[in-house]
């Protein structure tokens, strides 16, 4: 063997010749599979993936004819319905999961590389779950080729599974569990023939049988340098290929130090030098604190991860519905729009559907927050991921795979978590260049150690490269943004953008759209006002043609209360955005709208009763020769407005109420609600200006909205918040989503994403401080190898048990 592979790092046979170039250098790999991956990414101008990575790529191997048939099938329409999301005709995304993901600089290369394709619009990596989201173009390019190009820089991806992704993860835990059992037995079994040695005083031990000792705990230190810490000098061997150091290099620095010195010892019977005891005792303490730190990780984003799992793989169909009930078995995936599926008592409904038949209640709170059993009956619409209670229901699917609404829910926590915080970016910047001032501290603890006191020196040294490891701060923010998000999303908040939890601790006012978020936006037609000569049903029927494509509540009022009526023709609809609607009716133009959008089109101005329907919301149905009806349209105040407006002005929080609905109807819900500040005939563009004015006077703005009109709003303000029974357009805007339309839920996030930062801060003035403490300490002498490694494993496992506070459903 004359080298390591460029692209694996496994040993390069002396027979083998596969080079590659690599920055005007000739590099050596170990097979023909290596040489073609290497050169595919060199040559895709990916070539940076090998200066930063941090650990080897696996060994690559040729696709079988097999496996590249599997990765074709996946083209199928039938197969993908379960995995993939189609966003408009020819715009498609997918859930995928990647194999081989070792360090970051893998997710930036499989990022990078699959960008490139022809046909591929985005292409999102999460380095926790390992999970992708790839959307791409279906008429330039198919998903078969994008996972092709993906093996061909030696890695794997396929459908995101459940099951297949617990057991890739179940096979890490046994192997970590499999290394930290034979660290443990091997320190076991040498501290018991290393202390008698520090118990004995001199002499007590005969010579020969202390050695005896000795080379026994040499023996049983070998399984822990040769097995249990592997992954230490594998991520440092990679880091130190590409020119860098990780925060592994101190870790296997120190274990080779102290093994080698203690071997030299041994071989030249120097009795106080030999350490085996402080290698197997340090890295069994290092790999429990690593496992122990992962469980407590996987815990923090099990609230998020569990989405995923919800949809159950099969599925009783009544495949000849109404004429016979039976029902056979069938897997989710085969299920399409119109099928009718049973759903028995305690099972999981699999697709977004209406009830057929029966009467039952499903519990929906892992998807809405929602913890009581909410009724459904013939009629009612069911979530898929929610659970039957109590009795059985038919169900006719509507929505299955990723048309679903779980599966949009899932799609935007990967959306916030793919994105990283300022806070998080600075961690790991300042964790980075860390480790090279940290080993630059052990050289110059060693060499002054050396003029104090020779013997001490090594093991000093060794302490220091153990005691201050980095993984603390690198975990610190990371840590505590997991469990946040994961315990909004368990209450009914998602978390949608990165910066979100961050910028919301900072809010000092809160802007609310009125329709569909302070009230339940369930607007009903309470009265008519007939102003003309045009009969009563047949100005109603007028009003609900102009405002049939529209989603605004006032509008589906309208249509709700002339749903009896005939609706006559309509031409050239233009809606005017928080004013109105224009149109034309068998050749009459109208007008329906505002009391102001209306005066402003009529030669003589409207006045109407100041105290007619105040509380309502009034519509006005003009043509040019005069207005003709007056419908005055209401809605109820949910039941939890009050009391989230009470806790939010008692925190010292700004509330402003911002609507397009009339004065009359805005003043009556500020008064209801206690907020002085209210501002109503608002358009889209006012709406802008307000939460811009306040901006400019240093506040932080927080903008809860629902319609199609908040959507410029929600994306200009500091962080916004849709509603989850709003528009689309809405939620895409907003940087949170109040899956339940929870209000009291929004005092509880200020409380969290507050108790966020100060878990964070917590967390970096721990790492911070534990190192200003213990580095001193090692350097002076004051901890041995044990300790040290003790308490580095430590700090690591106090910063994510810290961050585990933000799981409890208290807030």
């Amino acid at each position: 063997m004359t080298d390591h592979c460029f692209h694996c790092g496994l040993p390069v046979p002396d027979a083998v010749d596969f080079p590659v170039r690599y920055r005007e250098k000739t590099e050596a790999t170990c097979c023909a599979g290596c040489q073609a991956v290497a050169q595919t990414i060199i040559d895709s101008g990916l070539s940076d993936y090998y200066a930063h990575r941090t650990q080897g790529a696996r060994q690559a191997e040729a696709l079988p004819a097999d496996i590249l048939q599997q990765i074709r099938l996946y083209d199928s329409e039938e197969l993908q319905k379960s995995f993939v999301h189609q966003r408009d005709e020819n715009s498609r995304e997918a859930a995928l999961i990647l194999e081989g993901i070792t360090c970051a600089a893998c997710v930036w290369l499989n990022e990078q590389h699959i960008r490139q394709l022809p046909g591929v619009l985005s292409v999102d990596i999460n380095y926790t779950s390992h999970r992708a989201r790839v959307c791409w173009d279906n008429t330039r390019i198919r998903l078969s080729q994008i996972l092709e190009a993906i093996s061909a820089i030696g890695y794997r991806a396929h459908p995101y599974d459940a099951e297949r992704q617990e057991a890739l993860a179940q096979k890490q835990r046994k192997q970590a569990i499999s290394r930290l059992w034979a660290a443990g037995l091997s320190m076991m079994q040498v501290m018991m023939y290393a202390v008698p040695v520090y118990l004995a005083q001199d002499g007590d031990i005969d010579p020969d049988f202390l050695w005896l000792l000795h080379w026994a705990s040499l023996i049983l230190t070998l399984p822990v340098m040769l097995y249990s810490a592997v992954p230490f000098y594998q991520n440092t061997w990679r880091d130190l290929k590409s020119g860098r150091v990780g925060m592994d290099t101190p870790v296997t620095i120190g274990i080779f130090t102290s093994f080698f010195a203690s071997l030299w010892a041994l071989i030249n019977k120097i009795p106080h030098g030999v350490y085996f005891d402080s290698v197997s005792m340090f890295v069994f303490l290092l790999l429990g604190g690593r496992y122990l730190e992962g469980i407590a990780r996987r815990k923090a984003g099990e609230a998020t991860e569990s989405l995923v799992k919800l949809i159950p793989a099969f599925a009783h169909r009544a495949a000849n519905w109404p004429s016979s009930r039976d029902t056979e078995e069938a897997t989710v995936a085969m299920l399409n729009a119109g099928d009718v599926i049973l759903v028995k008592p305690g099972e999981t409904i699999p697709g977004d559907g209406v009830v057929l038949d029966g009467n039952s209640s499903a519990n929906e709170s892992l998807i809405s927050g929602e913890s009581k059993p909410i009724a459904k009956r013939v009629g009612d619409s069911v979530i898929a991921g929610s659970v039957n209670t109590s009795s059985p229901l038919y169900v006719q699917i509507s929505q299955t795979g990723q048309q679903t609404r779980l599966a949009g829910i899932v799609r935007l926590l990967d959306q916030a978590l793919a994105e990283k915080p300022r806070l998080a970016v600075a961690a790991d910047r300042f964790a980075s260049w860390f480790v090279a001032l940290l080993l630059l501290a052990a050289a110059g603890s060693y060499i002054a150690w050396h003029f104090i006191e020779p013997a001490r020196a090594l093991w000093i040294m060794v302490a220091v490269l153990v005691v201050s490891c980095p993984c603390a701060l690198s975990l610190a923010t990371p840590a505590a943004l997991t469990a946040a998000t994961g315990h909004l999303a368990a209450l009914g908040l998602l978390t949608t953008r990165g910066h979100a939890l961050e910028t919301l601790a900072r809010v000092t006012d809160v802007v609310f759209d009125k329709t569909g978020t302070l009230t339940h936006g369930d607007m009903r037609m309470r009265e008519q006002m007939q102003l003309g000569t045009l009969p009563a049903e047949q100005a109603l029927a007028i009003a609900a043609a102009l405002e049939q494509a529209s989603e605004h509540p006032l509008a589906q009022a309208l249509r709700q209360a002339a749903s009896t009526l005939p609706c006559p023709a309509t031409s050239r609809l233009d809606n005017i955005p928080g004013k109105g609607v224009e149109g034309v009716v068998d050749g009459t133009t109208w007008r329906l709208g505002s009391v102001e959008f209306i005066n402003q089109w009529l030669a003589s101005p409207l006045t109407l009763p100041a105290d007619w329907q105040a509380d309502c919301t009034l519509v006005v149905l003009a043509s040019q020769a005069g207005a003709q009806a007056v419908f005055a349209i209401g809605d109820t105040v949910r039941s939890d407005a009050i009391a989230m407006v009470a806790r939010l002005q008692q925190r010292g929080i700004g509330v402003h109420l911002l609507s397009g609905d009339g004065a009359n109807a805005v003043r009556y819900l500020a008064d209801q609600l206690n907020i002085a500040d209210w501002h109503a005939r608002a358009t889209p563009e006012d709406k802008l200006a307000f939460v811009g004015q306040l901006q400019q006077a240093g506040k932080r703005v927080l903008m809860v909205g629902d319609g199609i009109n908040d959507a410029p709003v929600l994306a200009r303000a500091d962080v916004s918040l849709a509603m989850g029974g709003g528009t689309d357009v809405a939620r895409a805007s907003g940087d949170m989503v109040l899956m339940g339309d929870q209000l009291a839920l929004i005092p509880q996030a200020l409380a969290l994403s507050r108790k966020t930062l100060g878990v964070i801060r917590q967390n970096l003035w721990w790492a911070a401080g534990y190192n200003l403490l213990a580095l001193p300490l090692a350097m002076s002498g004051h901890l041995t190898p044990w300790l040290a490694s003790l308490g580095m494993a430590a700090s690591s496992l106090i910063v994510v048990s810290n961050a585990l506070r933000l799981v409890k459903r208290k807030s």
